[in-house]
């Protein structure tokens, strides 16, 4: 579409969410928000944007977390509302619901890639072969149920290093905290059986239990910037950090990843789910805003042209999508289906081709083969 045409139709149709926009005004860029994962991504992605459009304003990527870039996402439809949320995990059903309240009653949700959770340290630092129990055993408020007593690894197991426990890793609010509790604490957790059954007893004690994280200082959170993660492990070399692959890529030499499982977080270890931490990433878009916002449909193009396995986003870390997974991916960007909550609920084509490639590979929890 030309520049033209676009600027056309943003001139018409800003007049209609100016009317949906209780703060008044329109805007002539593109606004995302959301994780710190996807940010590096989002920005390479703004700057071809910008190069293949030099008459239209850059886009406005901002990193606040998952969390809170789906909370600004859904506070309503408007100029004083972003288009877009980057997420490191699949939205809640919670949050679609006060997104629907506030009336963003039409998204699209489009998976971009793959990433892997990264447990690093610094280059020559301390290696260890790590497993969700051993993670889970070390990182739990109380785990098991039981008081946190371990202060070194080698507490929690004889094999590791008799070196203190420390951790830096994401907040609360970031997308990547939400996939460490999902992918690695949880699985550590179900290792006992009673934490099964626990499961079945009482979801709540059983979340609280498998999922909080021990806050005597051996877990440090570091905010929404994964580089200061790997500064803080550079400069220690007894440091674990927990980031996204890409910034283990990103600082190659620098610092080194720990196997999971026995299995490296390379990219193609996370491209087949071999890795423990593979996970999805997502960003989702305002359909209201769709041709109220000059270029929006331009901008998810271009992520369409970038994200291929040999495109400028694998050489920045971003892990391709399976094939039929981004064939669907790229129609939505064209088709714009709206999510619902029962989407939510049932397990996505990613999720299901996971399961499989998991199975494949061994079960969950053990080593792939």
């Amino acid at each position: 579409m030309k520049i033209t045409h676009v600027l056309a139709m943003a001139a018409a149709a800003g007049l209609m969410l100016t009317g949906c926009d209780s703060g008044g005004g329109t805007r002539e860029s593109i606004r995302a928000v959301g994780s710190s994962t996807v940010y590096p991504f989002a920005k390479l992605v703004s700057e071809s944007f910008s190069r293949a459009n030099p008459g239209m304003r850059s886009p406005l990527i901002e990193s606040t977390g998952s969390g809170g870039g789906i909370a600004l996402f859904c506070k309503g439809v408007g100029a004083d509302t972003p288009d877009m949320a980057n997420a490191s995990r699949r939205m809640k059903v919670s949050e679609f619901e006060t997104c629907q309240s506030n009336g963003v009653n039409e998204i699209t949700e489009i998976q971009v890639g793959l990433d892997g959770i990264a447990f690093a340290s610094a280059q020559g630092g301390i290696m260890m072969n790590l497993t969700p129990e051993i993670v889970y055993k070390a990182l739990a408020a109380n785990p098991y149920g039981k008081e946190q007593t371990s202060q070194t690894w080698a507490d929690v197991d004889p094999s590791l290093p008799a070196t203190p426990i420390l951790v830096y890793g994401p907040p609360s609010t970031s997308g990547t905290r939400d996939a460490l509790k999902e992918l690695v604490l949880t699985a550590g957790c179900e290792t006992d059986p009673a934490m099964k059954a626990l499961k079945d007893s009482d979801e709540d004690a059983f979340e609280r239990t498998c999922t909080e994280v021990r806050s005597d200082g051996k877990y440090v959170d570091q905010g929404e910037q994964d580089n200061l993660i790997v500064q803080k492990i550079q400069g220690n070399k007894n440091a674990v950090g927990i980031f996204g692959y890409s910034y283990l890529e990103e600082n190659e030499g620098k610092v080194q990843g720990l196997p999971m499982n026995g299995v490296e977080p390379t990219y193609d270890n996370i491209a087949s789910f071999k890795y423990p931490g593979a996970r999805p990433l997502y960003i989702y878009v305002k359909l209201a805003h769709l041709q109220a916002i000059p270029g929006l449909q331009a901008y998810l193009d271009q992520w369409m042209d970038m994200w291929s396995k040999d495109g400028p986003l694998a050489k920045i870390g971003l892990v391709a999508l399976p094939a039929g997974t981004m064939e669907e991916m790229a129609s939505r960007i064209k088709q714009h289906p709206k999510l619902t909550a029962a989407d939510l609920e049932n397990d996505s084509v990613l999720e299901a081709e996971r399961a499989e490639a998991q199975t494949a590979n061994g079960t969950p929890g053990e080593a792939a083969e």
